[in-house]
């Protein structure tokens, strides 16, 4: 029963939705798709929420136990928790308390992660320009390609593409060329990638739906 039903839920839900979204009713669009699908989906992600809260909670916790390597770092990730719990949802409006503009809340997001935000993003730079070395390496003639292709797309992506296409008066045209590359090969590959992601969210899906694939379950039977 504990899986059974389960199983029986998500046949159901999932074959009584997929058809209604080739449905053109009411009841279909409105309440099943609008509706019932919107509120559902609310109150599955407030439960994901609460449990990727305290799966993380739980981790740093027993990292703090254990005294595993960098386990002071989790220390400040507990902290950070606490405190923006405390003046976001337990400290009152009128002692500054809230998440709306100028709270103490909006002045830790604004001087604190917003900046360390940057800060990754600044280190990753360098770590994409590392990889980009190794990999645009003319090892093949798939890497040549590759090369060339990022040579013009950086060089019609910053001012010096545009200073060379003055100076040859439009015969090295980098600009135009890097859009012509991000319209055509790169929208091309993006929509094979996608249509092979979608393929594959269908199979699981229909895997998912018909029973084949229960490891959502915690195991097989």
């Amino acid at each position: 029963m504990k899986r059974s039903l389960p199983l029986a839920i998500v046949f159901i839900g999932g074959v009584v939705f997929f058809i209604s979204y080739f449905v053109p009713h009411y009841i279909s669009e409105e309440i099943l798709q609008r509706q019932i699908m919107v509120e559902w989906i609310k109150v599955i992600s407030l439960f994901a929420f609460v449990i990727g809260l305290y799966s993380l909670i739980h981790l740093h916790v027993n990292k703090i136990k254990r005294k595993v390597d960098n386990w002071q770092y989790s220390i400040l990730t507990l902290s950070g928790i606490g405190v923006m719990f405390i003046v976001g949802i337990l400290l009152p409006e009128k002692f500054n308390g809230g998440i709306q503009q100028g709270s103490i809340y909006d002045w830790i997001f604004m001087n604190l992660q917003v900046p360390l935000q940057a800060t990754m993003f600044s280190l990753l730079a360098f770590y994409i320009t590392s990889a980009a070395f190794r990999a645009f390496k003319a090892r093949s003639v798939e890497a040549t390609c590759l090369l060339l292709a990022a040579v013009v797309v950086m060089l019609g992506r910053v001012p010096l593409g545009e200073t060379i296409r003055s100076i040859t008066q439009g015969f090295l045209d980098f600009p135009k060329w890097t859009q012509w590359i991000l319209d055509v090969p790169n929208t091309a590959t993006k929509r094979a990638i996608m249509l092979g992601v979608a393929l594959g969210m269908m199979a699981t899906s229909l895997k998912i739906i018909l029973g084949i694939e229960r490891s959502w379950l915690g195991g097989s039977e």
